[in-house]
């Protein structure tokens, strides 16, 4: 079976997340405002996490890509949900960088990215 480079991140993303203790939530969660890629518990607050994969450095680290416009789209997201939801929690954004090499996936996990 063939999956994106982008599914196959987040794959190894959910997997990192799971083994460090976080309760997966959500994937791919669609808003009229936009998708969030994953949501997690970790403790008290709930954490949207972006994750960006790519198969070369090439053109700069897959975090970089998360510039200020997926940023405020994000942070919409979290807005619909929490309302949607009804949840009252603190909230966080994490990026998890995925960079493919020889097979295998390298995993740069940053908390409060923004």
């Amino acid at each position: 079976m063939i999956h994106s480079l982008g599914a196959e991140g987040e794959e190894l993303a959910v997997g990192y997340l799971q083994k460090r203790g976080y309760a997966v939530l959500h994937r791919n969660y669609r808003t009229p405002v936009g998708e969030a890629d994953i949501i997690v518990r970790d403790r008290e607050k709930v954490v949207f996490v972006e994750v960006k994969a790519r198969s070369t450095p090439a053109f700069g680290q897959p975090f970089e890509a998360v510039d200020f416009r997926k940023q405020e789209k994000l942070r919409k997201v979290a807005l619909y949900y929490l309302k949607q939801k009804g949840v009252e929690s603190p909230v966080r954004f994490d990026v998890i960088s995925v960079l493919f090499r020889a097979g295998r996936g390298e995993i740069t996990h940053i908390e409060e990215a923004f």
